[in-house]
């Protein structure tokens, strides 16, 4: 007989390591695998417990030393992996709304989401802003004389 709330702990570990998932998510899964809600419930709540035990070391940048909770910390690993991808051409307002869309579509809940979207956004767009600007050319400007 398989021991439920050591399986879904170590389902919750390694979803968090390998392939990053929003609570939402992470219910839905254990109880495809047929986890009882009771068990499911504190398991997550020992992820929230352990998470702010732990402080929050990792992901992007934040102000101050704000706890954030594991869904945060997840949705920042998430975009971390798969940012790149989600970076090519655009803008800023496009970068968000794809990482948005990558969030909400592995269990992060709309807050979360948000959240995380934008700040990874900003942070793209400054990043891009202080090594593209040299490359962008002004078309307000007319073109200067032919010969």
């Amino acid at each position: 007989m398989l021991d439920d709330e050591a399986f879904a702990t170590q389902w919750v570990e390694s979803r968090d390591r390998a392939r990053p998932r929003g609570e939402r998510a992470l219910r839905s899964e254990l109880a495809q695998r047929g986890v009882d809600r009771t068990t499911v419930d504190a398991v997550l709540a020992e992820r929230r417990d352990v998470t702010e035990s732990e402080g929050a070391g990792v992901g992007l940048e934040r102000e101050g030393s704000e706890a954030r909770s594991p869904d945060a910390l997840a949705a920042e690993r998430l975009l971390e992996r798969r940012g790149r991808a989600l970076a090519r051409g655009g803008d800023p307002r496009i970068w968000r709304q794809r990482a948005y869309g990558l969030l909400v579509r592995n269990g992060f809940d709309s807050s979360t989401a948000t959240d995380i979207a934008s700040r990874w956004a900003a942070e793209l767009g400054a990043t891009a802003d202080g090594s593209d600007s040299a490359n962008e050319i002004d078309h307000d400007e007319p073109d200067p004389p032919a010969g």
